[in-house]
């Protein structure tokens, strides 16, 4: 009994009580595969886009088409874009992480600035041809051509995002979130191409490039400022 009471005695001033919980810690992540995996989507990136790129300003042109030659410049942004984060993720790999910050709100920033101009463009254009009553001839390479962004975009959008949240990478985001913006300008393209053919509005070629410049100027807004990415901050 008395024993008993000396070990009560004992626990009670705190001998018993449980070891605090310390948390393994987490281990480092080897970013550099995860930088070289980036490069690659960033070249399979431009080549895409360059094929898509000639082939809609190409048709666009030809056919008088604002959708198409929306999606086209799009797809030039895109390649601008590609680019940047291709001279960013350089920068790490030479110098480390820490001194890939300033390079992170470059690339971000060019891509915004080259999202706006492209939604003032399409916005004076569609404008334009709507006064005017202009209108356009179907195009069936750009049909081709969007058809095949659709599966391509979402991809690599799916791919860089994925990535960018391991890397914590507000560029690779952007990039990512504009490919996003591409899948659906194909899409938007589709559509008005195939009322075009089926239908032969005049109009529908400038209604639906308009229906594009709200994913553009939302796109732009959070590339330039970052917002999109703060999740990964």
């Amino acid at each position: 009994m008395a024993q008993m009471e000396k070990v009560a005695q004992t626990c009670g001033d705190g001998c018993c009580a449980p070891p605090p919980l310390v948390l393994p810690a987490r281990p480092k992540v080897d970013r550099t595969p995860l930088i070289r995996e980036a490069f690659r989507l960033e070249w399979l990136t431009i080549g895409w886009m360059v094929v898509e790129a000639v082939v809609a300003l190409a048709s666009g042109i030809a056919a008088g088409s604002l959708v198409l030659v929306a999606f086209g410049l799009d797809s030039v942004i895109e390649l601008i874009s590609a680019g940047v984060l291709v001279w960013r993720l350089s920068i790490e790999l030479r110098n480390g992480e820490a001194f890939s910050e300033n390079a992170e709100r470059i690339a971000s920033r060019i891509g915004g600035a080259l999202l706006f101009a492209l939604a003032a463009y399409v916005v004076v254009a569609a404008g334009w041809n709507l006064w005017w009553r202009l209108g356009e001839e179907f195009s069936l390479p750009g049909l081709i051509v969007t058809l095949a962004a659709i599966p391509v975009m979402r991809y690599l959008a799916r791919r860089k995002l994925d990535l960018a949240e391991k890397l914590g990478s507000r560029a690779l985001r952007a990039d990512a979130i504009e490919a996003i913006t591409c899948g659906w300008l194909s899409f938007v393209a589709v559509v008005s191409l195939t009322a075009q053919a089926l239908f032969g509005f005049w109009w529908i070629d400038s209604v639906g490039s308009l229906a594009i410049v709200w994913l553009l100027v939302k796109e732009g807004s959070e590339a330039w400022t970052g917002e999109c990415c703060a999740a990964c901050a």
